[in-house]
């Protein structure tokens, strides 16, 4: 059983920057392939950028390529996106979800976080 917690989401101009964590529960932790996604209202959840359990592959969306980085430190069971040259339309509720298939960007992952909304103004 894996449980995750967001955290780091808030209010950021267009151009500014925003880092997002996903801190995990669980000794296994190192051992799952996590990925961010985000929902924004009214519209379907995306993907955004997945990362493999050993930390050697990463995935991204053609939106955010670029712009955005998805690293992890397991020793501290922690996974991070940083987010930089942000843009109205990356507003969203960002989600980490956790699973030790590596889906990338397929959002059938196991384990879900409740999420952070972050909201870019122009």
């Amino acid at each position: 059983q894996v449980q995750l917690v967001e955290s780091g989401g808030g209010l950021v101009q267009a151009g500014g920057s925003l880092g997002l964590s996903c801190a995990a529960s669980g000794r296994t932790f190192s051992s799952y392939n996590v990925a961010w996604f985000r929902q924004a209202p009214g519209k379907e959840r995306d993907f955004v950028a997945a990362i493999h359990w050993s930390g050697h592959s990463t995935y991204y969306a053609d939106s955010v390529k670029g712009r955005f980085t998805i690293s992890r430190d397991n020793a501290k069971n922690t996974v991070y996106l940083q987010m930089n040259s942000l843009k109205p339309e990356d507003t969203a509720v960002y989600y980490c979800a956790a699973d030790s298939t590596w889906l990338v960007d397929n959002d059938g992952y196991d384990y879900w976080g409740q999420g952070t909304q972050v909201t870019v103004s122009s």
